[in-house]
């Protein structure tokens, strides 16, 4: 079965005009970075595929952690991307996922020991990561801490 997703978008001006974007929950105004010499207003195609990546990976972690009946207290994500900019031509070089994952106090070493592997093959599995495979290095650093509980 194939998912057709579509996106209308609306560029009048130059290289520092802003543009629209519009692909049905993904509403918003576009231009160039201010890092890369544009206006810097809405959201622009590094940020775009940053999120696309990071949101990817952090649904199909939570997916993977449910099917293996792992239910973490609190599930974060900090990811960076890293753009090269060399004799003007830019190239998307890496992104890194930094999930938080913060699990009961009580969970065993094999469910510490499997969010682990879990945290590693998310990113593995995950379509966007799978699309930028030979392009864009793709690396996930995990934090998995157990809950603390406060006795009072």
């Amino acid at each position: 079965m194939k998912h057709p997703f579509h996106l209308k978008a609306v560029w009048n001006g130059g290289r520092n005009s802003e543009g629209h974007i519009d692909a049905g929950g993904l509403k918003t105004v576009i231009s160039i970075p201010q890092e890369m010499g544009g206006p810097g207003t809405g959201t622009n195609p590094d940020e775009m595929l940053l999120g696309a990546a990071a949101t990817c990976y952090l649904i199909t972690l939570a997916a993977m952690l449910e099917r293996s009946g792992i239910t973490p207290q609190e599930l974060t994500l900090e990811s960076e991307a890293t753009v090269d900019v060399t004799n003007n031509v830019f190239t998307y070089e890496r992104i890194t996922h930094k999930p938080r994952i913060v699990l009961r106090a009580d969970v065993t070493e094999a469910e510490l020991a499997k969010t682990e592997r879990l945290a590693h093959k998310a990113e593995q599995s995950c379509m966007i990561s799978r699309a930028v495979a030979g392009n864009v290095t793709i690396e996930t650093v995990p934090s998995i801490v157990t809950a603390e509980f406060d006795s009072v």
